[in-house]
């Protein structure tokens, strides 16, 4: 005879209980609150249903689920997330007026939300991180898309141009957004994103950016304001003449493990920052390996055409119905080994500037100073990266150009909590987005109904990052 050591359920039973995520909920609502955001957004709808609880709704879905505006209007929809709300049932375009209204008041909205980060907490500095990058928009009917250089690698898709501004090390969190048409570069849209955070920047506060962004206009922009700059520049010929001279004996050891010497050269008005970097050399050298491998084998793949008299593949064609070419391709393959060809190739993309790089700043600091400054820009280039892959503000669909705003604005403000999040409390300060994403939304809350009808609500999925953030965040109110 058999005996039962465990409960077993034979039959599932339908039940009317609901769980929802409620660690997403209570973390945007807890940073709501603290900042004072629903005056902001209220002030820019008088009528109908409230403007800052949509715009939580939105923010706390784009931290949990994050599919489409439709897929939100479904998802807030649930009595149990109208509830938590504090919302009516609402039709779907409803969300899409939401978008349109952030992106319409996008600038007072910004200028508002800085006001309050900086009223609500005594940030230690005011330093700051730019960068900028591209995301591609799928569609044409937007003027803000253009064809341009593409960070997600798509130059056959038209794309838009983002700013960012963060608080630098050990702050880290974002105080400015800026948008632009795709085919903006950084030089250019520098001045939208200095200009949309300057107010709030005390005197002799340090931007730092890189070369991208670098020119003696955006620099002079910078002097004038009594600000203080540390940049990357493009090296150029007269660059080559320090390579040419450059003696590690003579230079200053600023990093032994990976191999950085540097020599610093004082100009009028600003200092150079002159660097050689062993790992450096060797991650570019075989980078350019790497491409010369590449270019043979489309040389070779052009050559087995011309072999068989085939016509050349259509990525290396010019395809315009308007317009007649004609052209005559050839190789040098038949001149020289697979080996010769390589080696060729490789004496071709080799400039002898490889290792070196070169800091500018107006301000004295040691070689050291410099390098580990500018070394912690790299906190901005994760918050893009948070953006991107995490909150996952792409792919932007074609909507008005206000909607794309309001859309953008929504990402911005999920990556705000959780950079709060990481500010408020040291030891989340190195948990990535995914896992405090995750940790949120592993936290529910199920509503449980009674036989005789009587709700019931039970937490579960309690870890050490939301038990942190809901007990212990002063966030939290």
């Amino acid at each position: 005879m058999s005996t039962q050591t465990k409960l077993r359920t034979e039959i599932i039973t339908v039940t009317e209980n609901k769980s929802y995520p409620v660690g997403t909920v209570l973390a945007v609502r807890g940073v709501f609150r603290r900042l004072g955001l629903p005056a902001i957004f209220e002030k820019h709808k008088k009528r109908g249903v409230c403007l800052a609880s949509l715009v939580e709704s939105l923010v706390s879905y784009k931290l949990a689920e994050n599919f489409s505006i439709s897929k939100a209007s479904v998802w807030v929809n649930q009595p149990e997330m109208l509830e938590a709300f504090g919302l009516k049932p609402f039709e779907e375009r409803t969300l899409f007026r939401v978008l349109e209204t952030l992106g319409g008041n996008r600038a007072e909205i910004l200028y508002d939300l800085q006001y309050r980060l900086f009223n609500t907490f005594s940030f230690e500095h005011t330093d700051v991180n730019l960068d900028w990058t591209s995301l591609v928009l799928y569609g044409d009917k937007c003027k803000l898309g253009k064809y341009g250089y593409s960070r997600d690698h798509r130059p056959d898709k038209k794309q838009i141009t983002l700013g960012l501004a963060e608080l630098a090390h050990p702050i880290n969190v974002p105080i400015g957004l800026t948008v632009n048409k795709g085919n903006v570069c950084d030089v250019r849209h520098f001045n939208d994103t200095y200009e949309q955070i300057k107010p709030y920047l005390r005197e002799d506060s340090r931007i730092v950016f890189d070369k991208g962004a670098h020119s003696k206009e955006n620099v002079d922009l910078i002097l004038a304001d009594k600000m203080k700059y540390l940049t990357s520049k493009k090296l150029n010929t007269s660059d080559d003449l320090r390579i040419k001279e450059f003696s590690k004996s003579q230079a200053e050891l600023v990093d032994p493990v990976d191999g950085v010497y540097g020599i610093k050269y004082v100009k009028p008005g600003s200092i150079d920052y002159f660097f050689f970097s062993r790992r450096l050399k060797k991650d570019q050298i075989a980078a350019r390996k790497r491409i010369s491998l590449r270019k043979l084998d489309e040389a070779e793949e052009i050559q087995a055409c011309l072999d068989k008299k085939r016509g050349l593949p259509l990525k290396y064609c010019f395809r315009n119905a308007l317009v007649d070419i004609k052209y005559f391709v050839q190789t040098r393959l038949h001149k020289m080994t697979r080996k010769q060809a390589l080696k060729y190739l490789y004496q071709d993309s080799v400039n002898g500037r490889e290792g070196f790089f070169c800091l500018k700043s107006s301000e004295d600091l040691t070689l050291k100073q410099a390098l580990e400054t500018y070394r912690k820009k790299d906190s901005i280039e994760k918050l893009i990266h948070s953006l991107k892959n995490e909150i996952e503000i792409k792919p932007v669909r074609v909507w008005t150009k206000n909607s794309i705003y309001g859309a953008l604005l929504i990402g911005f403000l999920a990556q705000l909590v959780i950079s709060l999040l990481r500010y408020v409390h040291v030891e989340l300060k190195h948990t990535c987005t995914k896992f405090i994403k995750k940790s949120l939304m592993n936290l529910t809350v199920t509503i449980e109904k009674t036989k005789n009808q009587v709700k019931r609500t039970v937490y579960s999925n309690f870890d050490p990052i939301n038990t942190l953030i809901i007990e212990k965040n002063s966030v939290i109110t």
